[in-house]
């Protein structure tokens, strides 16, 4: 990964391991499990690079995802760490189209502690889930989702999460603000042929608890688009423009930073080619990040007042 005006404490370039991760499942009968173990990065839009190692012992540790699931019929039961419902991309950069996870991502919970209920009825698809939100080990988290298939290509879902209790916790994997949320999207995707579309709209809602150190409430909107097109002997092509803002008022001395500063917009633009054949892949990344009404200091760049950063990543490697 190479970048332009990074931050004090990030570098200009990096390289590392991005994914050495390790899948055991079992899928049939009425008791099934999954183990994800190994090593991992995240890399995201706006956010300095944080290295594997720190990034496993500071997040969910080497085995981020293990969970039973109990299955009857189209109703299945999962217990364990789980992925979060919300949102459109997952964690991992194997599992997305793009390298790099968005903007949007960045507000959204990860991974979670708890109980999942699944059931799938016609062209329904349920799920709600009590869990610790953003892996704060206390259970008042709630999320659910509910997914229609209009048909075989377009499918409408409404996802949304909040924490029915407070917590102080502020870590790398437990931010305050974000574990106190509340948050919804609207995604439909279209998949027909050679074409994945999957435009989505995102809200979130912290309200104010100067118990625990929220001394004003914040919220904020956004979308994205997240598009593939595969052309043949195994290239495609992935895009994501996508846009977000903050409220809040960068006078006001009580106001919460969630982007670049209080009341501040962010845009980025992501192009992703990938090369596939059997279990080898490669794939290229440029992207570039836009602040805007951004407050000084709260940019990129040495002292934070560069609106714009642009970035340059390749990946490679097997699954098997």
């Amino acid at each position: 990964m190479t970048e332009g005006f990074h931050v004090p404490g990030d570098a200009p370039t990096h390289y590392d391991v991005s994914n050495a991760q390790v899948f055991i499942q079992k899928t049939t009968g009425w008791f099934q499990w999954y183990l994800q173990g190994g090593a991992y990065n995240l890399p995201a839009l706006g956010v300095p690079f944080a290295q594997t190692g720190p990034t496993v012992t500071g997040l969910y540790g080497a085995l981020p995802t293990g969970y039973a699931k109990l299955v009857k019929g189209n109703f299945n039961v999962e217990i364990g760490e789980l992925p979060t419902l919300v949102g459109a991309e997952y964690t991992f950069s194997f599992e997305n189209m793009n390298i790099e996870r968005g903007v949007l991502w960045g507000l959204e919970p990860a991974i979670s502690r708890g109980i999942q209920l699944n059931e799938t009825y016609k062209k329904l698809t349920a799920a709600f889930s009590w869990n610790d939100g953003f892996y704060s080990d206390r259970y008042t988290s709630f999320s659910g989702s509910l997914a229609y298939a209009i048909n075989a290509a377009n499918t409408l879902t409404f996802v949304g999460e909040g924490n029915a209790g407070t917590y102080n916790k502020n870590t790398g994997a437990t931010p305050l603000f974000l574990n106190n949320e509340s948050i919804y999207n609207l995604i439909y995707m279209y998949a027909k042929g050679n074409w994945m579309i999957m435009p989505y709209f995102q809200y979130t809602d912290t309200p104010k608890n100067v118990k625990i150190g929220i001394t004003d409430s914040i919220s904020s909107r956004g979308g994205a688009i997240l598009a593939n097109y595969n052309f043949k002997h195994g290239i495609s092509l992935a895009v994501r423009p996508e846009y977000v803002k903050s409220s809040g008022n960068p006078k006001d001395v009580n106001a919460i930073n969630l982007l670049a500063g209080p009341g501040s917009g962010v845009f980025s633009f992501t192009l992703t080619p990938t090369y596939t054949k059997d279990g080898f892949f490669a794939r290229a990344e440029f992207s570039i990040v836009h602040t805007v009404d951004s407050v000084p200091g709260f940019s990129f760049g040495k002292v934070g007042n560069s609106t714009t950063q642009p970035r340059g990543v390749v990946e490679a490697g097997f699954m098997f």
